[in-house]
C-alpha cells in the first residue's frame, strides 16, 4: 500500500504549503510506516491536515483528478454495481459509469487494493477520483440508504449464497460454507450468471490466455467482452464452475459436459448447461442457458410470415411423416421443434424425444439424453421408442445413415417424426440425405416439411430510424422492382433500451412443403440447384426473400440481413 518516493515527496510538499510544520511531517511519516497505512490515510484518520487541502495535494501529486462531493449529481450513481460490504471496506463510492469504465471515488490515492478488487468485483475497468474524506464518509451512508439492492426483481439475492444444484444430483452445493478465500470467486461466478440472465444472454464464455482472462456474453446472437478478473484467479473460477456442474476438478486434460441449476429464488430457478475444453493457457468453459419457457412462447412469437405458420400447422397435424429443420448452430432450431412439440402435447399421444442433451423440459413429453459411452446412442434411443407404442418420435440431430434410416422407416410407419439437420437451405437438406445414404424413394415419400432457419437481431423500436437508400442499391439487394417505394428501410441508432440499436431476435424462415414436383425431382436425384429452383417456382420464399421481407417491415436492418443471409 506504500510508496515511500511519493509519500515522501507529499509529505515535503505538504510542509512547503505551510500546511504541517517539518517536524510534524517527518512524524506523521514515520508514524503511517509504522502503522502500515498510508500518508493521506494517517493524516486524515488524525485529522492533521484539512481534509480539502490535502485532496488537492495529493491530486497534483499522484496525478488523479479531485471532484468536489457537492456536484455530485446523484441521478447517474450505478447502485447496482458494488456490495455495500465492499463499499465499506474499502471506503469506495462508484461515481458513474460510462461504457466498459467505472469511475469511483475515494479519500485514499495510495489504496490500489481498493481498485483491484472493485474491478474484479464489477468486471469493469475502474478509474480513481479522489474526494474529501469526510465527505466521502456522509455520501456512502447517504448512497444506502437511497438504494434499493440495484438488481431489480434479483434485488434480494446475496450473491454469496445462491443454491445452485447439479442436474443429476438432487443435494444442493454448500455456497454457504466457502473458505474465506473463495467468496470473492464464488460472488464474482454469481454475479456473471445473474447478469447474463439479467441481459437476456445465451451463452457465458470463460476464456484463459498467456497474460489475461476474459469473460464474454453472447446477447441477441453477438457476443462481447464484460468482464476481465485478474489471470492468477483463472484456475479458481474454473474450479467454481466445475463444482457447481459436479464435474471433476482434477481432470484438466479432457473436455467434459454437465448441468447446473441455479435456484434464485423460492419460485425461480434457472438451468445452465456446461462445457469445458482444455486450451493452450486453461480451460474455457462455455455455459449455455436454457430457457424452458421458450417452448412456451407460442408460433406466433418466433416470427413466421402467416403463409409458412400455415404450412408448419398442417404438417403437424399429419398422422405420419417427418418434419426437418435445419440451420447452424445457435439458430433456434430447438424451440422451432419445441414449438411444435408442445402444439401436439396432448394427453391421448405418446411423444418420445432423443437429444444430446435435453435442452427444455416440457412435462408429458419422455425425454431421454443420448449418451454414447453407455450404449445409448440416437440409433439406440430410436429402436427403443418404435417399441414403446409412440406416436411422435423427435430425434436431436440426424448425424449418420443409420439414425436416418431408422427415423425414415419409422415416418413411413404410420408416425410423426421431427428432428435437425445441419446444413445451409432446405434444398441441401434432401441432398444430405442422399449422400447419406439413404435411398431417394425413401426420401421422397417420407418427408413431409423442410424448414431451413436463422435468427436475425431486432431493430430497438424507441431508436430506430429510417435510412435512405437509392433504388438501384436496392434493386442490388434484391428487392421486388414492384414493391420499391411502398416501403421504409431502417437502421440501428442505440440507446439505454437496447444494445447498440438492436433488441431480441426474431426468425427468418425458409418453409418448404414436399411437393409433387419436388418428388420428382427428388427420384430423378437431382441436385440442391434443380430443388432450390423448383422450390422457387412453388413459390416457396428462400431465407434471404424472407430476410428482406423482415427488412422491409421494419422488423430488422439491411445490415443484418446481409449478416445472417448470403445471396
Amino acid at each position: 500500500m506504500n510508496d515511500s518516493v511519493s509519500l515522501t515527496g507529499l509529505a515535503k510538499q505538504m510542509v512547503q504549503a505551510g500546511l504541517l510544520d517539518e517536524k510534524a511531517a517527518q512524524q506523521a511519516h514515520q508514524q503511517a510506516q509504522r502503522n502500515q497505512l498510508s500518508l493521506v490515510t494517517y493524516l486524515v484518520q488524525n485529522r492533521l491536515a484539512t481534509s480539502r487541502a490535502l485532496v488537492e495535494l495529493a491530486s497534483e501529486q499522484f496525478g488523479i483528478a479531485y471532484l468536489d462531493l457537492n456536484t455530485l449529481d446523484k441521478e447517474v450513481q450505478p447502485k447496482e454495481l458494488i456490495s455495500e460490504k465492499l463499499v465499506r471496506q474499502h471506503r469506495v463510492l462508484p461515481l458513474s459509469r460510462r461504457g466498459n469504465k467505472l469511475f469511483i471515488a475515494i479519500s485514499d490515492p495510495t489504496n490500489h487494493q481498493a481498485i483491484t478488487d472493485v474491478q474484479f468485483s464489477t468486471g469493469l475497468n475502474t478509474e480513481a477520483i479522489l474526494v474529501e474524506d469526510d465527505k466521502l464518509g456522509a455520501a456512502i451512508d447517504k448512497f444506502f440508504d437511497s438504494t434499493d439492492g440495484g438488481l431489480g426483481d434479483m434485488g434480494d439475492i446475496d450473491l454469496g449464497s445462491i443454491d445452485v444444484e447439479a442436474a443429476s444430483d438432487e443435494k444442493p452445493i454448500n455456497d454457504g460454507n466457502q473458505d474465506a478465500d473463495d467468496a470473492p470467486v464464488v460472488r464474482f461466478v454469481n454475479k456473471m450468471l445473474l447478469d447474463a440472465i439479467k441481459a437476456g444472454s445465451s451463452d457465458l464464455h470463460f476464456e484463459p490466455y498467456e497474460k489475461s482472462y476474459r469473460v464474454r456474453f453472447r446477447t441477441d446472437g453477438i457476443l462481447h467482452e464484460v468482464a476481465r478478473p485478474p489471470i492468477q484467479l483463472a484456475p479458481r473460477i474454473s474450479a467454481r464452475l466445475k463444482v457447481m456442474a459436479a464435474l471433476d476438478i482434477s481432470e484438466r486434460r479432457k473436455p467434459q459436459d454437465g448441468r447446473i441449476k441455479m435456484r434464485i429464488s423460492k419460485t425461480k430457478s434457472i438451468d445452465f448447461r456446461v462445457s469445458t475444453c482444455p486450451t493452450l493457457w486453461g480451460e474455457k468453459i462455455v455455459m449455455r442457458i436454457l430457457d424452458s419457457s421458450s417452448a412456451q412462447m407460442g408460433i406466433d412469437a418466433l416470427g413466421y410470415e402467416e403463409s409458412q405458420k400455415e404450412l408448419y400447422l398442417a404438417a403437424l397435424k399429419q398422422p405420419q411423416g417427418m418434419i426437418l429443420v435445419t440451420g447452424p448452430t445457435g439458430s433456434g432450431k430447438t424451440v422451432s421443434l419445441y414449438t411444435g412439440l408442445n402444439i401436439l402435447n396432448t394427453v391421448d399421444v405418446n411423444i418420445s424425444t432423443a437429444e444430446d442433451p435435453v435442452e427444455i423440459n416440457l412435462e408429458g413429453i419422455n425425454q431421454v439424453n443420448v449418451n454414447p459411452k453407455q450404449g445409448m446412442d440416437f440409433t439406440a434411443a430410436l429402436k427403443s421408442f418404435l417399441r414403446q407404442d409412440p406416436d411422435i418420435i423427435m430425434v436431436g440431430e440426424i448425424r449418420d445413415l443409420d439414425t436416418a434410416s431408422i427415423a425414415v422407416k419409422a415416418a413411413q410407419t404410420g408416425h410423426m417424426v421431427m428432428s435437425t439437420l445441419h446444413t445451409n437451405s432446405a434444398a441441401e437438406t434432401l441432398t444430405r440425405l442422399r449422400n447419406m445414404g439413404v435411398p431417394s424413394f425413401n426420401i421422397a415419400t417420407s418427408v413431409n416439411l423442410i424448414i431451413a432457419q436463422r435468427l436475425a437481431r431486432k431493430l430497438c423500436s424507441s431508436c430506430k430510424k429510417e435510412v435512405v437508400i437509392p433504388r438501384e442499391a436496392l434493386l442490388e439487394e434484391g428487392f421486388p422492382e414492384n414493391k420499391i417505394g411502398t416501403f421504409k428501410i431502417y437502421g440501428p441508432v442505440g440507446c439505454e433500451n437496447c444494445n447498440g440499436g438492436y433488441k431480441g431476435r426474431v426468425g427468418i424462415y425458409e418453409v418448404v412443403k414436399n411437393t409433387p414436383a419436388l418428388q420428382r425431382i427428388i427420384m430423378e436425384e437431382g441436385n440442391s440447384i434443380d430443388i432450390a429452383n423448383q422450390m422457387r417456382k412453388d413459390g416457396f420464399n428462400d431465407l434471404r426473400t424472407s430476410a428482406l421481407v423482415k427488412a422491409m417491415q421494419g422488423v430488422t436492418s439491411l445490415e443484418e440481413v446481409n449478416r445472417v443471409t448470403k445471396d
